[in-house]
């Protein structure tokens, strides 16, 4: 299963037109410069990867972008139509989320004791209208709305093989099927950028080669754009359009796999540790 074919096809259909970037990106934590005015690109219906050794700032950089750190300088710049632009500097984390950027984290972040369908419904509830006092009086519209989400999060979980256990507490599921949740809890945020933070650690090489295929099959069948962080070098290598290199905080290198995997730079701080 480790063919190149269950994953991106490096000639495939993203093109030049930004979705996401950033300019002169910069955090410092008192003295610690945590990002040192990073450029980078999200292309349209591509796949991106930033990678580099633990401490390098990838986290950072991703906090950064969804509103959990707010930037010391430089710019987020989201284009979610070509003609529309959003600085998302500075917006808290659930208006990134409602603009369409959804993350996963490191450490899976799952509601253990809810079920898988309870688990997916939640990412929904930035796109839910009802408000407070609609979910008080359980009105026809509120209720027509409730079983039009329910009928979506179920759709998804359809969609990504985990319609089974849709009544299974969400902690009773194998950790190769937590991660794949995870996911496609993102997913019911319905975003135009998907950042995955480090999706296939813990997972063994079978687990990773679908967690590659289902990254490329999300891809292709939302018509979105994947952020991704991972120490999988396998993976990044077979799934990316492009690929950045941090280290220290700053971005060493950035192209093709096939350019970054004979980069010096790249070899002498990363790649060379494997």
């Amino acid at each position: 299963m480790t063919d190149r074919s269950l994953y991106t096809n490096h000639n495939g259909d993203h093109n030049g037109d930004p979705v996401l970037s950033t300019t002169a990106l910069s955090m410092v934590f008192g003295g610690l410069i945590a990002l040192d005015r990073v450029d980078l690109k999200v292309e349209r219906n591509s796949i991106t990867a930033l990678i580099g050794p633990n401490g390098a700032g990838k986290t950072t950089f991703f906090n950064c972008l969804t509103g959990i750190y707010p930037p010391t300088r430089g710019a987020i710049t989201y284009q979610p139509e070509k003609d529309r632009q959003i600085n998302l500097k500075g917006l808290a984390p659930d208006r990134v989320t409602q603009l369409g950027l959804a993350r996963t984290f490191q450490n899976i972040r799952l509601f253990n004791n809810l079920t898988v369908l309870e688990n997916v419904l939640i990412g929904c509830h930035c796109r839910m209208k009802a408000g407070l006092f609609g979910a008080l009086l359980r009105n026809r519209k509120t209720m027509a709305e409730e079983k039009a989400f329910i009928d979506f999060s179920y759709d998804l979980l359809v969609r990504y093989g985990l319609q089974a256990s849709v009544n299974e507490l969400a902690k009773n599921l194998p950790y190769g099927a937590q991660r794949r949740l995870e996911i496609v809890r993102a997913l019911a945020t319905v975003p135009k950028v998907l950042l995955l933070d480090e999706p296939a650690a813990g997972l063994n090489i079978n687990e990773t080669n679908e967690l590659g295929a289902l990254i490329e099959n999300i891809r292709s069948q939302e018509k979105l754009s994947i952020l991704l962080i991972e120490h999988d070098m396998n993976l990044v290598m077979k799934a990316s359009h492009t690929i950045y290199v941090m280290d220290y905080g700053k971005l060493i290198a950035v192209g093709a796999p096939s350019e970054i995997r004979q980069n010096p730079a790249v070899i002498k701080a990363y790649l060379g540790e494997e």
